[in-house]
């Protein structure tokens, strides 16, 4: 079945203030697995735990929404070396209390690649329960809600302040470059997902 892919100008794709909608977004996720199942419960039971998970003022941890950057032609996926975490990770990043974790992936994707005409998958295509920490933060959990995100025709890339180099990469490069079994899990995943959709 197609993934359906949003424009950022899509209706759908407005703030949410709701933490109801990324419940919403979490039970429509359909896990491959066990694990992810493991996985999905995890966080829905956070969710309802946690009315503030949308905000990082939540000490405990937070939600999250991270992009599969896949480029036009599908073969490929965009990776970033992030500054503070140093290593190879996906564009992504904090809900700040928007509730539309499909738009926050959008929007962390655009921020952080500099692309300009992203469309994002409605559904989730991962889910992944990690705990960060940083200089100068106290550790806690990114409960990430991760979508894919594709690039348009001759997509140009500027990246931010956040990473010190971009690059498309494939599967095989993944692996190459040590990337965490998550984020080749993800890769993986929004690929396959994109190829039985062509």
């Amino acid at each position: 079945m197609p993934l359906e892919l949003l424009e950022g100008t899509d209706p759908r794709l407005a703030r949410g203030l709701d933490l109801a909608q990324a419940r919403a977004q979490l039970c429509a996720y359909q896990p491959p697995d066990d694990d992810q199942a493991r996985v999905r419960a995890e966080m829905l039971r956070f969710v309802d735990e946690h009315p503030d998970a949308l905000v990082r003022s939540c000490a405990e941890g937070h939600l999250t929404g991270s992009a599969l950057v896949v480029d036009a032609a599908g073969e490929r996926v965009l990776v970033l070396f992030h500054r503070k975490a140093q290593r190879w990770l996906q564009p992504g990043g904090h809900a700040d209390g928007d509730a539309n974790l499909a738009a926050v992936a959008r929007r962390e994707a655009e921020e952080e690649t500099g692309i300009q005409g992203l469309a994002v998958a409605v559904v989730p295509i991962d889910l992944d329960i990690h705990r960060v920490a940083f200089p100068h933060e106290e550790p806690h959990l990114h409960l990430d809600v991760r979508f894919v995100v594709v690039a348009p025709e001759e997509a140009e890339i500027t990246g931010n302040h956040e990473s010190e180099e971009l690059r498309w990469v494939t599967l095989d490069e993944l692996d190459e470059l040590g990337v965490d079994p998550g984020t080749c899990r993800l890769a993986r995943r929004g690929l396959a997902a994109l190829a039985d959709g062509a």
